[in-house]
């Protein structure tokens, strides 16, 4: 680690980025991001072998009298005769099939991938020389992140990752309070070191601040997930905000960028809660998003399931309308959508997520350029329908009507995008009524014709005061339906 840690500081020293604030504000985000509008992220890992409450599983099954507690005890026996470790042989991925993945996300329309690299439960899904509890020396025997990679680049999708290890720090933790396999001094490269004491469960700040030693391991395997694979974006969970984290993300920051900059590429990085200084990354809203249009470039990321980002049995799933809802919220606002599914043990990806990542490639192929390469028109929404703003605010359904419209700007059009015709064959965009005096907020252009994406007919439309009021054949799609606007 000492060898690496050198090369990272050298490469920092002698790049164009300093692991300051100040020099990472040189940072700009690259035009293919701006450019991009959905991204497939996926979560896959040791903890799909139970699917049992979430992607927390390893954390939660050491936590006694917890749901995850019990049904470990009753389906694998003791925590000290079998625990997280000994569920690593179970996962063997017998059909995962990197091809058959890359496939299904083209015709979802994507265009970036990212595979969660590494969770809090410390076992990487690729191949490391760092510790050897990774799927390349056990489970799988394959590198997952690797194979996913090559088949993306293939299919000319944007690779990138992330690293939840963060909170390894503390996720093991609760094993120590009881006879389980977590005992003992551990060492750095074990699966459970350092398995830290939460003070408070319900507080994970309460815990101590990771040490030196730990931080800089953490610095070691984001940089050599880096160095191996070069993804276009990184990826981090929310825990990196601790104050104790801070400079090692400066490094990583000025590391990542230096090498994007010898490489001749452009990067990204997705923070949560103000990890990083404003400006020196890309913000992401987990299960969440704006109410209003943003000046900069942002990123929402989701799962088709309510209730967990892996697979689990009896998952709530969300509908491709939904999702198809929400992505055009986002977009008209200057965001992204990274939608997660949670592909089985096996490495099948369950009908569930496949039907919905297909009704959105279905939408996407006629309506895609009202997304694709968009960006924001002068007014993001219209319409009674209000988006609450923030974190963990996406499970509930939105009931969105005729009148609720999102719009976008491409190809010199403008993109008036009903989020539900509820059959109607009439609708009215207020926000592009006639204007005679272009310094009111009304849109003063010339419009000259209209379109309906996906449809051959010509509808009828007339504009005045009231809005554009456009007559159409009824049409019975739930999905959003997309009015082209062309203007002059």
């Amino acid at each position: 680690m000492e060898q690496y840690l050198k090369k990272i500081n050298d490469v920092i020293k002698n790049g164009k980025y300093q692991d300051t604030w100040a020099s990472l504000q040189q940072y700009r985000v690259p035009r293919w991001y701006e450019d991009a509008k959905f991204g497939i992220f996926i979560h896959w890992g040791v903890y799909s072998v139970p699917a049992f409450g979430s992607e927390w599983y390893p954390r939660n099954m050491y936590i006694q009298g917890s749901r995850e507690y019990e049904h470990h005890l009753k389906t694998y026996g003791a925590h000290k005769d079998f625990g997280y470790k000994d569920l690593i042989p179970m996962f063997k991925a017998e059909r995962f099939s990197p091809k058959e993945w890359a496939k299904l996300f083209k015709e979802a329309g994507a265009q970036y991938v990212m595979p969660v690299a590494e969770h809090h439960d410390g076992f990487q899904m690729y191949d490391s020389s760092i510790s050897d509890w990774n799927a390349k020396k056990m489970g799988p025997h394959r590198d997952v992140l690797g194979e996913i990679f090559a088949e993306c680049r293939k299919n000319g999708l944007i690779s990138c990752a992330s690293s939840h290890r963060i909170e390894h720090w503390f996720f093991m933790g609760h094993g120590r309070e009881f006879d389980s396999d977590i005992k003992g001094p551990l060492k750095r490269g074990e699966l459970y070191w350092p398995s830290m004491p939460e003070r408070d469960h319900h507080d994970l700040f309460s815990v101590p601040a990771p040490t030196e030693e730990y931080l800089e391991d953490w610095l070691c395997r984001c940089c050599e997930i880096v160095d191996k694979y070069r993804p276009k974006v990184i990826y981090f969970d929310w825990w990196i905000q601790h104050s104790s984290v801070k400079p090692y993300l400066r490094k990583f920051a000025a590391y990542y960028y230096n090498r994007a900059e010898e490489w001749g590429t452009e990067v990204v990085i997705n923070y949560k809660h103000d990890a990083f200084a404003f400006g020196t990354a890309v913000v992401d809203i987990e299960r969440g998003q704006f109410s209003d249009a943003k000046p900069y470039i942002w990123q929402t990321d989701t799962a088709v399931a309510k209730n967990s980002w892996c697979y689990t049995q009896g998952n709530d799933y969300k509908t491709s309308t939904q999702i198809i809802q929400d992505l055009t919220d986002i977009v008209s606002k200057n965001g992204r959508l990274l939608l997660n599914i949670g592909p089985m043990s096996d490495g099948t990806i369950p009908d569930e997520d496949r039907d919905i990542l297909l009704g959105i490639g279905k939408w996407l192929k006629t309506n895609g350029e009202a997304i694709y390469g968009s960006r924001p028109w002068r007014k993001a929404a219209e319409g009674p329908t209000k988006i609450t703003e923030g974190q963990f605010t996406d499970s509930a359904a939105k009931e969105f009507t005729s009148e609720d419209f999102r719009f976008t700007v491409n190809n010199g059009c403008i993109y008036a995008i009903c989020l539900n015709m509820q059959g109607r064959d009439t609708v009215c965009i207020r926000s592009l009524a006639e204007s005679s005096d272009a310094n009111k907020p009304e849109f003063s252009g010339i419009i000259t014709s209209v379109s309906v994406l996906g449809h051959d007919e010509s509808p009828s439309w007339r504009r005045d005061k009231n809005g554009l009021t456009v007559n159409t054949v009824m049409i019975a799609d739930d999905n959003p339906v997309v009015f082209k606007i062309s203007v002059d």
